[in-house]
């Protein structure tokens, strides 16, 4: 029985984006049989460090765990209920249950919190033996019943100075996550117990981070894209210097290796070779901000700008139907969300109404383009002209002009040449149109390029 539902968690590893190999499931098979199944903690110690190779998929991990090995409360025949999970305190019926739950927050009661929270969700999250699994939604509406953000606010006493406030603050709110991860495990509880893991590891199944669709991400989740961005270029920006390191060795160097085998005899034991200066880019980004396009525009500028380092030099231009050049915004030392409200504000990227128009804004970027043949040009948009002019003759020219043109098109590939969608006409002018929906695929883009 357990081998079934340890493989099965391995799958789930697997379908949601977890790198497990099959030595690493072997791996993972051995060390259970070390730690006592009663343990959950070292169970969970020991799958994590044979599964787990990665920090950014530890989320899949933590989630995939909470399904397949949840806590079972249901008591043991012949058990003793003073000793079940179910058997803390429960508060009456007709009390308020969002009373009880500032009560126990103000006294700092956990084992009262834990039966709240599996009376919260008996009582608000509506779930029905057959119904379709919806886990997620289930905890929104148990949450959303009981307002924990007033909860936390009149829990705090008045006439406290400010280091008392704040650790008071610091403490309610660790009670409110410890109370939200019980709602959290009593409805995958329930919901494993009436459909199945594999059923409910499906609906919460968190993809990895680098992996979101940015163009559909929810606000929480792009706010965990932007803080994993600056560690994901330092390495990247790591990985590149040592790819040039390994790449600056260049043609044998004739007089110098001879120089250098009079120490041996006039025997060539060390061969000596030109060493290359490979040269960095010259970048020019020309971002479409229009609409949705403007999350992806914001994080290509963060990404690059990150890694700015790796350039020779960067200019950037943000469009819509106008366009305007918003280098100076990005300059050393400026931060980041005071370059993106100015970019917003001061920026000139309408020209006419407002909506995608790539012909008119390549044709101004011709007039004012400054490329040489070291330059080159990174196009960020969906090619959605609204049915005007593409010009495609202008990126031809820019083409000639530049190193090389790439186009990174952030809606999925299915969608290219749908509609208004234009990309087919600008394709024979580039270097490679990439499909660019992920930071994973920003960062194979730009470590393929540089």
């Amino acid at each position: 029985m357990f081998f079934e539902v340890l493989t099965g968690f391995i799958t789930e590893l697997r379908l949601a984006g977890v790198p497990v190999s099959m030595v690493e499931s072997i791996d993972a098979m051995r060390a259970v049989e070390h730690v006592s199944l009663r343990d959950r903690s070292a169970l969970k110690a020991a799958l994590g460090a044979t599964l787990v190779k990665n920090v950014r998929d530890a989320e899949a991990f933590e989630v995939a765990f909470e399904v397949y090995f949840a806590y079972d409360r249901t008591i043991p025949d012949g058990g003793d209920p003073a000793t079940s999970p179910e058997s803390a305190p429960s508060p009456p019926m007709s009390a308020s249950l969002q009373g009880m739950v500032g009560d126990a927050l103000r006294a700092g009661d956990t084992d009262l919190l834990r039966a709240l929270a599996r009376l919260a969700v008996s009582r608000y999250a509506g779930m029905e033996p057959g119904r379709p699994v919806g886990g997620l939604y289930y905890v929104y509406r148990t949450l959303r019943a009981i307002d924990l953000d007033a909860l936390a606010a009149e829990a705090v006493e008045a006439g406290l100075t400010q280091l008392e406030e704040r650790l008071l603050r610091e403490e309610i709110d660790a009670r409110l996550e410890e109370f939200r991860r019980e709602v959290e495990a009593e409805v995958r509880r329930r919901l494993v117990a009436d459909r199945g893991r594999e059923a409910v590891a499906e609906t919460l199944r968190r993809t990895p981070l680098l992996d979101r669709d940015l163009m559909h991400a929810t606000r929480a989740e792009l706010e965990a894209v932007e803080r994993a961005i600056r560690p994901l270029t330092r390495r990247l920006t790591a990985r590149l210097a040592r790819k040039r390191k390994l790449h600056s060795r260049g043609r044998l160097d004739f007089r110098k290796t001879m120089r250098s085998s009079l120490a041996t005899g006039g025997v060539p034991v060390e061969p000596r070779f030109r060493r290359l200066r490979p040269s960095k880019p010259d970048v020019v980004l020309l971002c479409d901000v229009s609409g949705s396009m403007a999350t992806f525009a914001r994080f290509m500028l963060q990404f690059v700008y990150a890694m700015s380092t790796q350039f020779s030099r960067i200019r950037a231009y943000a469009f819509i139907d106008g366009i305007d050049e918003v280098t100076s915004y990005f300059g050393p030392g400026v931060d980041f969300e005071t370059a993106m409200r100015r970019l917003g504000d001061e920026a000139r990227v309408v020209a006419f109404d407002g909506h995608s128009d790539y012909g008119h804004a390549l044709e101004r970027f011709w007039e004012v383009r400054g490329l040489t043949p070291k330059t080159t040009v990174i196009v960020t948009g969906d090619a959605r002209t609204n049915y005007r002019d593409p010009r495609p003759e202008v990126l031809a020219g820019i083409a000639e002009e530049a190193k090389a043109v790439y186009w990174l098109n952030p809606e999925p590939k299915r969608f290219w040449n749908t509609g208004d969608s234009v990309i087919r006409v600008y394709e024979p002018y580039c270097r490679d149109v990439v499909e660019v929906r992920t930071l994973r695929q920003l960062e194979s883009f730009v470590e393929e390029v540089i």
